[in-house]
């Protein structure tokens, strides 16, 4: 039997349809692009009329009102809406209504020139007639191409219907009812048969998709016995291995959502007791110098012996401990294990949290103790040396200028040891109250502000998550160091602090002023303030720099990279 090509017949339906449309789709737009200024005219057609009667009130004026509505109506009168109507596709009948129009108007414009009122009104009925018919007509060429349109769009519509008509009763006699046997034949095997009976077809195409079902309905039946056991056995497997996972994620979540106490590791071993129907179970707990702790699930440890299985708790290169089992099932190895190291895991993070936070408060003592150490110490020094002064003059005499003034220096120090150990303590109770920089920057200036007619402005440009908590308090104390050296010594009328990040990633914090220069630093390169100042910068792995202004003044800068640990 000769088959032909279903392709082929298709696409030859398809082209008439597309033709047919096409043609009817062409045809209307034409008819649409000669019909678009049809509103436009008629409406101006109408306005005609409407501005014939008011130039009735200015035929006896003769002002020049009259002639700007003459123009207006001649600017109507001569619109490309109506002058469309002298065009190839109007009918004679309608351009000869519009040039009726014209010469009327022209005898009515005429007798306005003319300040003839009389005969404009005696003629204007005769020519608003006229406009009427004119209007009359197109709208009954209007309506003709939408008669004409709506008759090609029926009979192309009909046309259409009827070839699709064709097209669908041929598609489903010899498409659509053998691609239904194909597929109730591929549901069949997909179901498990492969014992089914395949269309018969006149067309190349459905005889290649026939013969292809039923070469692959064969190679499945050869396979399918096979593949059904091995999915069996897998998914046997699979489904433990889901279910060991999603025990052991419950149990991880429980470990970390709570506190890793007591109840919390009893908990834990309930449910492996329950889940793996053991005869017992318990939990030791041994690190290091530490005492043993034992933690037993539900119906407790026997006192009789008996074989047991460990599994040690061990993650990286630290061992916290086993878990022994009695039972007289097979252990499922790997489930043990991985609970193991999943419970390991949990003590290391709690053995770490707990270590941290050590740390954090051990940290937080060092560094009061440094602070206090190191204010105290300077100005104890400065007393020693006052007092081996005072030793001296009064090796000469008991009393005199010298010695008062010794002890008015003592006294001096004195007050100022007391007034900076104040300050030091004021400074750390502003820390732990607020603990951004930036507030307790703004409280430090606030501070100064009230000891010191100089104008001192911060500009804070820093994120909060760019400093870790510990360099707070070196960052604060070493700009509250240079800002009072600035505001003691020199004699400048201006301070501004700066802290901002630099392209290289580093934080920088700048003190400038507009006193007398770096020069007098010099002087002073041994004064124990600025040696401090180094020490703190180097706290902080950065640098702290003097250098003067080019408009005059001096600028300290400190630069260090963020969110370092503190050198212990």
């Amino acid at each position: 039997m000769k088959r032909g090509s279903l392709t082929s017949k298709i696409l030859g339906l398809m082209l008439m349809l597309i033709l047919l449309s096409s043609g009817l789709a062409i045809f209307a737009i034409i008819n649409l692009s000669y019909s678009l200024g049809d509103a436009r005219g008629i409406n101006a057609s109408g306005s005609l009329r409407m501005q014939s009667y008011r130039l009735m009130f200015y035929a006896n004026s003769g002002s020049n009102e009259a002639a700007n509505k003459i123009v207006e109506f001649e600017n109507t009168l001569y619109s490309d809406a109506l002058k469309r109507s002298l065009d190839w596709s109007s009918p004679d009948k309608l351009a000869d209504q519009y040039l009726l129009v014209v010469d009327k108007w022209k005898i009515m414009k005429g007798y306005i020139e003319d300040e003839n009122s009389r005969r404009y009104a005696a003629s204007l009925k005769d020519f608003v007639d006229t406009i009427n018919l004119l209007v009359l007509e197109m709208e009954h060429h209007a309506a003709f191409k939408l008669r004409l349109l709506a008759t090609s769009q029926i009979l192309g519509l009909g046309l259409m219907l009827l070839i699709a008509f064709f097209a669908v009763r041929f598609t489903k006699r010899k498409v659509v009812q053998p691609l239904q046997q194909l597929m109730e034949s591929a549901n069949t095997i997909s179901k498990g048969t492969f014992e089914v009976e395949m269309p018969q077809t006149e067309y190349v195409e459905l005889t290649a998709l026939t013969d292809a079902l039923e070469s692959t309905a064969k190679e499945l039946s050869a396979l399918y016995q096979d593949l059904e056991h091995q999915v069996e056995e897998k998914t046997l497997a699979l489904t433990s291995a889901n279910n060991e996972l999603t025990f052991l994620y419950e149990n991880l979540i429980n470990l970390h959502a709570n506190q890793l106490d007591f109840r919390t590791l009893k908990n834990a071993l309930d449910k492996l007791k329950s889940y793996e129907s053991l005869s017992y179970l318990r939990l030791i707990i041994q690190q290091k110098n530490e005492p043993k702790e034992i933690i037993e699930a539900d119906g407790g440890w026997p006192n009789i012996k008996h074989p047991t299985t460990q599994f040690p708790l061990t993650f990286g290169d630290v061992n916290y401990g086993y878990i022994e089992i009695i039972t007289d099932k097979k252990i499922n190895k790997p489930l043990f294990e991985n609970f193991s190291i999943m419970l390991a895991r949990s003590l290391l993070i709690h053995s770490a949290t707990e270590q941290r936070q050590q740390l954090a408060l051990m940290e937080e003592r060092g560094v009061i103790a440094r602070e206090l150490h190191d204010s105290l110490g300077q100005l104890l020094a400065f007393l020693k040396i006052q007092i081996s002064l005072l030793s001296k003059g009064l090796n000469n005499e008991c009393r005199n200028p010298i010695v008062d003034e010794q002890l008015n220096e003592i006294n001096e120090g004195v007050n100022t040891a007391y007034a900076q150990l104040r300050e030091l303590l004021s400074t750390f109770r502003l820390t732990i109250k607020e603990p951004n920089l930036f507030n307790a920057l703004k409280a430090m200036v606030d501070q100064l502000k009230g000891q010191t007619e100089m104008q001192i402005e911060l500009n804070y440009q820093l994120s909060p998550q760019l400093l870790g908590a510990h360099q707070h308090i070196h960052i604060l104390q070493l700009t509250r160091e240079a800002t009072l050296n600035a505001i003691k010594h020199a004699n400048a009328k201006q301070i501004e602090i700066k802290c901002y990040k630099t392209a290289e990633g580093l934080v920088l914090v700048s003190i400038c002023d507009d006193g007398i220069g770096v020069d007098h630093l010099k002087e002073r390169d041994q004064h124990f303030g600025i040696g401090i100042m180094h020490e703190r910068a180097s706290r902080l792995n950065g640098a702290v720099d003097f250098v003067s202004n080019t408009h005059g003044g001096t600028t300290v800068t400190l630069t260090f990279p963020p969110q370092q640990e503190e050198p212990k």
